[in-house]
């Protein structure tokens, strides 16, 4: 099969198991495929897969991230010792552990096509990674409290595991609850990677998007939970990459931690 044999047998397959999508069409172009593939994978719940829709389904995932460009974090330079700055799709980094800014549910963003890291990551983690969340979260008994983190298989991302943390809602005023819950999501993923022995963690900026912390202080707390954590504790990670995707989150962890 070549990827688009792959992505309409998938399309197919996923419209097959809801009565509700049989009579959606699937567009003739490449890019509405992707759109659509993409909006029924986020929409799909928790649910075994046939073995060969999986097999169809990585090969799929594996392909499409080789087309983006997988950047190995051997390749980048530290800006501090042990500490890097990396604009790029984090979907796309290969190292031990990335961190996904998760919701207290953990199973993933359930919006088509959403932009958020947590519906990036399940997205070309694969199906596998919302069923391992919930058979996770229904054993657990409760939602995730905010600043814990849970450690997953990365399925078909090129990093070995992904890192789950739910950070703090910015409804109003910035709080030092806020503060704290923030620094702890940082640390428990710190910890967590710790415990399994992992040399590499790439962080995205928790909480600044849909929950809404103030860039700025987030980064603040962010290099210094960071900084305190590898100075204080005898720890297996050696690597540690704050990811940042807009321009002005960059100019932020640039000043920062003085690459400028």
């Amino acid at each position: 099969m070549n990827q688009s044999e792959r992505r309409n047998f998938l399309i197919q397959s996923l419209l097959d198991e809801s009565q509700e999508y049989h009579d959606l069409q699937i567009p003739s172009d490449s890019t509405g495929q992707r759109q659509l593939l993409r909006g029924l994978m986020n929409v799909r719940m928790a649910k075994k897969s046939r073995a060969e829709f999986l097999k169809i389904q990585d090969a799929y995932l594996q392909e499409e991230t080789a087309k983006k460009g997988v950047t190995d974090i051997e390749e980048l330079t530290p800006v501090q010792p042990g500490l890097y700055l990396w604009r790029g799709d984090i979907t796309a980094l290969r190292c031990d552990a990335i961190v996904n800014a998760a919701n207290s549910g953990m199973t993933g963003c359930y919006v088509p096509n959403h932009r958020c890291i947590d519906n990036c990551i399940h997205t070309f983690a694969g199906v596998q990674l919302r069923l391992y969340c919930e058979e996770m979260m229904e054993a657990q008994g409760h939602a995730e409290p905010t600043g814990q983190a849970k450690i997953t298989p990365a399925y078909n991302l090129p990093c070995r595991y992904v890192l789950h943390t739910v950070g703090p809602i910015v409804g109003g005023r910035l709080t030092e609850t806020h503060c704290r819950q923030l620094a702890d999501c940082y640390r428990s993923c710190l910890s967590l990677a710790a415990e399994n022995e992992l040399k590499s963690v790439a962080f995205c900026c928790i909480s600044t998007g849909e929950f809404h912390f103030p860039n700025e202080k987030a980064a603040e707390i962010a290099v210094a939970t960071v900084k305190g954590f590898l100075a204080q504790n005898k720890t297996s990670v050696e690597k540690v990459i704050f990811n940042v995707f807009k321009d002005r989150d960059r100019e932020i962890y640039e000043e920062l931690l003085g690459e400028k």
